[in-house]
């Protein structure tokens, strides 16, 4: 999606209804700042804001995504492209943040692996060594909970018994056995116990 020509796109739309930004923005319950990003081309309305905006506009979802106003023979053509072009930036978002997952992991460890060696190798009280452990274990223990929010949002995941591709609920990742990517969980389809493979797309 051209963000830019959808940009362009609002902008034309809000005037042609009389509107000014900061209307928009009131009749949205968001900023003028939002507005004004949009219409620049740097950021894309939030989905939940997508149809009001559209019915204030007068336009359907599948203008605004196209950046113009879609006849009726383009309709199906464009429609599919932007949904397929939704699907694309939904899978790059979720491997940035896989890797932000890995990233702030590593991060979060090595300060732990360094300082457990510190303390069996330097002499020193153990209670001197407890501390240095446990103030470079607090990083990890804050992490751990957005990490698994990542775990549990980005992508799918597969149930291995009947192919359900679902995303999972925050206990049942929280809770689940691990090895990588892969968790022992409940399927909600199948209401069987297997080892479900996060994937990025919808088969």
């Amino acid at each position: 999606m051209d963000q830019v020509k959808i940009g362009k796109f609002i902008t034309a739309c809000r005037k042609a209804v009389g509107l000014t930004q900061a209307q928009l923005a009131e009749r949205l319950n968001i900023t003028d700042r939002a507005v004004s990003k949009w219409e620049r081309g740097l950021s894309l309305p939030d989905s939940s804001l997508m149809l009001p905006l559209c019915d204030i506009l007068g336009i359907t979802v599948n203008d605004l995504l196209s950046g113009e106003r879609v006849t009726m023979e383009n309709y199906n053509k464009e429609l599919e492209n932007n949904l397929l072009e939704m699907v694309r930036q939904k899978e790059e978002a979720d491997k940035r943040l896989l890797r932000l997952e890995i990233l702030v992991g590593i991060l979060c460890l090595l300060p732990l692996i360094a300082a457990v060696i510190i303390a069996t190798v330097v002499p020193m009280a153990e209670w001197l060594a407890s501390v240095i452990v446990g103030a470079c274990l607090l990083p990890l223990l804050v992490a751990a909970p957005f990490m698994l929010r990542i775990e549990q949002t980005a992508g799918y995941y597969v149930c291995r018994r009947c192919g359900h591709t679902y995303v999972p609920r925050y206990q049942s990742v929280f809770w689940a056995m691990h090895t990588g990517r892969t968790r022992y969980m409940r399927c909600p389809q199948c209401g069987k116990y297997a080892w479900h493979k996060k994937v990025l797309r919808k088969e």
